[in-house]
């Protein structure tokens, strides 16, 4: 049963941020317990709808255990016992959930990329249909996509796109995204109609503060070349385009999307930062690799998570066994969402076992 002392914390807490929104705190503070408060709201409903639930039903049982109660109220009182009992469990699963500890970096904006992977063209292709299915789903989520780098396939598509994400709970929804993406279908270039398995490679990173990530000068190697391109009135012809290599890890970022070589220095900077950021978090994750066995993913770049199955319309999401047949919906971003649901319910359940697990 859940510990009425987490109750009565989250209700007192409740009280006392309202408190000190009605005090005039300054712009600062008041955006931040606004949000707060906002995020706490609905969970004190749950707490409160708890409480009273649990009331009743210690009425009931008083009722029941009471020798004069009559014979016709005790019926009624038997009765709803296990219809309350169903409602209290509901409630103490949805507050449970809710209590767990939140990952400090859920409401962080996203670096997204997307890379071909085996399948040629088609593979590209592909890399471009996962990339406008994002896109569709950030904006039904009300969230904003700007393109840092992308690198177009021969026939269409994307040989590698990388993409920032903008909006509340970015990384909270997109962070189990990150995998291999399998394809099955014909592809446009197949005379004889056979059916060909190409993947895409997808990879979500948190992006970081600047107080996350310290950049040394020193250890940067800041590159400027004219931008790469189709041709005609767009090939920049001047060095706007800027590659920053990280000299400790060799890792590089090369962003070209703007005319201007200063917004594309900054974006070449934020991208680097979550490549640097991502592979402080890798390094720590494999540290702590057997706390994390069991969760849905462990979110390597090499565990195929997800086949989509064009010939029967159907997306299976290997790591919890889910298969939609809605394979257009999903393409367009609309049952996305539906996907990316049951794998937070499965990862919560997964977080409340291991909070139940004897130690």
């Amino acid at each position: 049963m859940l510990q009425p002392a987490k109750v009565d914390a989250l209700i007192a807490r409740h009280a006392a941020v309202e408190a000190e929104l009605a005090s005039n705190p300054d712009r600062e503070t008041y955006v931040r317990l606004s949000r707060e408060f906002a995020e706490l709201a609905p969970l004190v409903a749950t707490a409160r709808a708890y409480r009273a639930a649990n009331e009743e039903l210690r009425e009931l049982q008083q009722m029941l255990a009471d020798p004069s109660t009559d014979a016709e109220m005790r019926a009624l009182a038997a009765a709803e016992v296990p219809i309350v009992e169903a409602r209290r469990a509901a409630l103490e699963k949805e507050l449970r959930a809710g209590l767990l500890p939140k990952d400090a970096l859920d409401e962080r904006n996203v670096i997204l990329e997307i890379r071909a992977g085996t399948g040629g063209d088609e593979a590209a292709l592909f890399a471009g249909d996962l990339f406008r299915m994002y896109e569709r789903y950030a904006a039904s989520q009300g969230w904003t996509v700007e393109v840092i780098s992308a690198s177009e396939g021969a026939i269409g598509g994307y040989k590698e796109i990388i993409a920032e994400v903008r909006g509340r709970g970015a990384f909270a929804k997109l962070k189990f995204e990150s995998g291999v993406h399998r394809v099955q279908r014909v592809p446009v270039t197949e005379a004889s109609g056979r059916i060909h398995t190409s993947a895409a490679t997808v990879a979500v990173l948190p992006e970081p503060e600047d107080v996350d990530v310290a950049l040394n000068d020193a250890d940067l190697k800041i590159d400027t070349m004219r931008s790469g391109g189709a041709g005609g009135q767009h090939v920049n012809k001047t060095e706007s385009a800027v590659r920053i290599t990280h000299i400790p890890t060799g890792i590089a970022v090369v962003v070209q999307e703007e005319r201007s070589q200063h917004r594309n220095r900054a974006k070449a900077l934020t991208l680097l930062r979550a490549k640097l950021y991502e592979l402080e978090r890798a390094r720590r994750d494999a540290e702590r690799a057997a706390e994390r066995r069991g969760q849905v993913g462990s979110g390597d770049r090499s565990e195929r998570i997800r086949t989509y199955n064009f010939p029967q319309g159907r997306v299976t999401d290997h790591r919890i066994n889910l298969t939609l047949y809605k394979l257009p919906e999903v393409m367009e971003g609309e049952a996305l969402g539906e996907i990316i649901d049951a794998l937070v319910t499965e990862h919560q359940a997964a977080l409340l076992a291991a909070e139940e697990a004897p130690a």
